[in-house]
């Protein structure tokens, strides 16, 4: 049974991770018969939104802590992350991706990346893993890796800021799958596209079953 590694940035869009991504994605992990074990940094959260009105609220939020609620409780902090135990990573999206896991919202194309975060996807990187990213969260790869082909969809400021750091962009629609052969990555829009939770579903389901076909 293959072993994916999923990464989460809090919970809720705008300032964690994208909840049906989130979910979704480990729908699919255990559908297509897989396994996964959930991480998250153990940093606090660079705000707190209220997801009810936007606006933002005055307390503050542990990400791992945020995490667990959508793991269940059944989380470890990403510093224990050893991608030597697991076959695959994959990053839902959501604004907790470019918010904590890195400064992209706020610093774009000159963000910086939490350090367990980038030592995760340069470990995998290093031992030949596939690594998959949804929504938002493939700008991670690029400022990390610095290279390769990946898809945020068709917004052209992203996309722009995707090449700007040195990867190559691919416009893509809902539930399709961009797979850099060369670099071992996997990424598809979801909600960075006008989408619909069926429609994340999709993107959720194709991507963990490319990452898995070329697992074998």
């Amino acid at each position: 049974m293959k072993k994916f590694a999923v990464v989460l940035s809090g919970c809720g869009v705008y300032d964690g991770a994208e909840i049906h991504e989130a979910t979704l994605s480990m729908y699919a992990i255990k559908k297509q018969g897989a396994s996964y074990e959930v991480f998250a940094p153990d940093i606090m959260q660079h705000h707190v939104i209220n997801h009810l009105n936007g606006e933002e609220m005055p307390e503050s939020r542990n990400v791992l802590v945020e995490s667990a609620r959508i793991a269940r409780g059944k989380i470890q902090p990403l510093s224990k992350f050893n991608p030597a135990a697991y076959d695959a990573l994959l990053f839902p999206g959501g604004f907790g991706a470019a918010k904590n896991l890195s400064t992209f919202a706020f610093d774009g194309t000159d963000c910086k990346v939490n350090a367990d975060v980038e030592k995760a996807v340069k470990g995998m990187h290093e031992a030949g893993k596939p690594i998959g990213a949804l929504c938002i969260a493939p700008v991670l790869l690029a400022r990390i890796l610095g290279k390769g082909e990946l898809t945020i969809g068709q917004d052209k400021g992203t996309a722009a800021a995707v090449e700007k750091m040195g990867a190559t962009h691919k416009n893509t629609h809902h539930g399709e799958v961009v797979f850099d052969e060369a670099n071992k990555l996997f990424t598809t829009p979801c909600y960075m596209l006008d989408a619909d939770i069926a429609q994340i579903g999709d993107g959720a389901e194709n991507i963990v079953q490319a990452m898995l076909e070329y697992l074998g």
